[in-house]
Order: structure tokens, then C-alpha cells, then sequence
């Protein structure tokens, strides 16, 4: 039997002070800050060494990468591992079909005797990992029971974006928002949802800060904290939410709702400009006066390996 493949993707450590010396000077007075960051830089490091002790003695092949460093789609492996945050397992989803699963690795967890203790001087929040099953206290038992096959990845839901028809080549698996590049600018825009090329919804147009559409596992990011619900984490469903409308037409109602798995979402763009960001800022599409854009869950699913917690809410 030939032996597994595995492709470790890693969190980078610039993103912590070691790579960055103006961060000293610029927190000298607070020693609490930096004393913060290198250890966050130092649990994260450390977990990479952990994780990859324990790959050396599985019956394994595995090739470490960092997150930045790969470009191209991720094939010819049994498993991808990611190490870092929900940030990591992101960015490796955007260079995955449904034919790899993955499990995410979260290296710095938050810890909340830490934030309590800092409260009152900043922010001690590390990594929420909520798509990670793993941490370096269950990496091992968790991995054993993937290879040995006594567990099997989750399938969830991502987005598919066409911009006047064309597919974009990024599914989006927590959140798409499309906005005007100025967050001061008003984004204009009208939308529908349809079935089968019929009208489901009747036409809104809006002029409001932009309109962001969530799968089910982004449900409990940027659409919650803007009024949105939380959805079952295998809901194939999509919502959406304009954001800060200037005015309510009389279908306001429509300006928070859902999109259906047999269902999309058939918008206008009516600004000179306009960026399509796809989980976050760091993947964008620009659009422009009189696109249209489509969103739907037909993109292939991503097939992770959940925290048993999330899982437990689907029963």
C-alpha cells in the first residue's frame, strides 16, 4: 500500500515583531505588547515543531510550504494541513477542488484568562481557528484517525462568482463583499434573486456601502457582526445583507435574506468602479458600470475535517 501524501501549509512568521524592528520602538513604553507578540511568534513556532515531530514518525510523505509561497492549485496529495489560523485554511482553500480534504491546525489559540488579564491595556485576542479541529493537544489522535479512516471530512458549502458570465477563478468560502474601493463612496447596484432564469425576488436597487454575501460558515464573521444570523455549518444556503443602505425602498424587507441551494443571486453594478473581495481584502475582482455578477453555492464544496463542536450543532 503506498503511503500517504501530505501537504503541510504554514502560517509565515513575518507577520510577527521579530521581522518587523519599528514595532519595538514604536511599543518600547509598552513591554506587556511586545512581550505579547514575540510570544505569540514563539507558541506558533513551536507548534510547527510539534506538528512536524509527530509527521516524522507516521508512515507518511509530507512537504512543508509556506502559505505564501504557493500560487498554483493544490493537487496530487491525500490531505492538506494547515498550521496557523482560519486565515491559512482560507488561503488554502482557494487553491482547493473537492478532491483534498483538509484539516486546519490551530497554532495559537486564544487564551482567555490572557485577554481578561490585558483588557484593560489591548486587545490579547490570538486565533479564533473556528473551521480548525485541531490543536497541537489533539493533532496527533486526530491525524491517526484520518489516516486509519475513522473519521471523514465535512462537506461544506462555498460560492461561485460569474462576472457577465465568465466564472471567477476563486470560490469564496466564507464571504464575498462588493463595494466601491473608496469605504466613503456610495456603491450602487440592484438585485434580484432568481431559478432557473425566473424571478424569485422582485428587483431592489440600492445605494448603500455595498452588498456582502455569506456561505454558511462565514455566517458567524463580518454578516454577523453586521445583523446577520448564524447558520448550520452544512446549510448549502447562502445570505446576504446590504450594508448601510441610505434609503429603504418600500421592499426593504429584501435587504437581508437568503439564497437558496437551487437558487443565485443576479446583481447590477452601477458605479464607475466597484471590487469584488472574496474572504477578506487579500483576493479581489474588480467590476465596473453595468456588470453583472452572479453568486451561487455551485461551486465544489471544500471537504474539511470540523471541530466536533460545529458538528454537534447540526444534530
Amino acid at each position: 500500500m503506498s503511503r500517504k501524501r501530505l501537504l503541510l501549509m504554514l502560517k509565515p512568521f513575518d507577520v510577527y515583531p521579530n521581522r518587523h524592528p519599528e514595532l519595538y520602538s514604536r511599543f518600547s513604553h509598552h513591554p506587556q505588547i511586545l512581550g505579547y507578540l514575540e510570544n505569540r511568534r514563539k507558541v506558533h513556532k513551536d507548534a510547527i515543531t510539534i506538528c512536524q515531530d509527530i509527521l516524522h514518525r507516521k508512515s507518511v510523505e509530507w512537504e512543508p510550504i509556506f502559505r505564501n509561497n504557493l500560487s498554483q492549485p493544490i493537487r496530487d496529495v491525500d490531505l492538506v494541513v494547515t498550521i496557523g489560523g482560519d486565515g491559512t485554511l482560507l488561503q488554502a482553500s482557494h487553491l482547493m477542488d473537492d478532491s483534498v480534504p483538509v484539516l486546519g491546525v490551530n497554532s495559537d489559540p486564544t487564551q482567555i484568562e490572557e485577554v481578561e488579564e490585558f483588557s484593560e491595556e489591548f486587545d490579547a485576542t490570538r486565533s479564533t481557528g473556528y473551521l480548525c479541529a485541531a490543536t497541537v493537544k489533539n493533532f496527533e489522535q486526530l491525524l491517526d484517525e484520518i489516516l486509519e479512516g475513522q473519521t471523514a471530512p465535512s462537506a461544506v458549502s462555498r460560492m461561485l462568482l460569474c462576472v457577465n458570465s465568465k466564472q471567477l477563478p476563486t470560490y469564496a468560502l466564507n464571504d464575498v463583499l462588493m463595494a466601491h474601493p473608496c469605504p466613503a463612496a456610495v456603491s450602487r447596484f440592484s438585485f434580484r434573486i432568481k431559478r432557473n432564469g425566473q424571478s424569485c425576488t422582485p428587483l431592489l436597487n440600492s445605494r448603500s456601502s455595498g452588498l456582502r454575501v455569506s456561505t454558511a460558515a462565514g455566517s458567524t464573521a463580518a454578516m454577523l457582526s453586521g445583523g446577520g444570523v448564524v447558520m448550520p455549518i452544512l446549510s448549502p444556503d447562502l445570505q446576504y445583507m446590504v450594508r448601510e443602505p441610505i434609503s429603504r425602498p418600500a421592499n426593504s424587507s429584501l435587504m437581508h435574506g437568503f439564497v437558496k441551494s437551487n437558487q443565485y443571486m443576479e446583481t447590477s453594478w452601477f458605479c464607475q468602479e466597484g471590487i469584488a473581495y472574496i474572504d477578506g481584502s487579500h483576493v479581489f475582482y474588480s467590476i465596473q458600470h453595468g456588470d453583472t455578477i452572479e453568486i451561487s453555492s455551485k461551486a465544489p464544496v471544500l471537504r474539511v475535517f470540523l471541530p466536533h463542536n460545529l458538528l454537534s450543532k447540526e444534530t
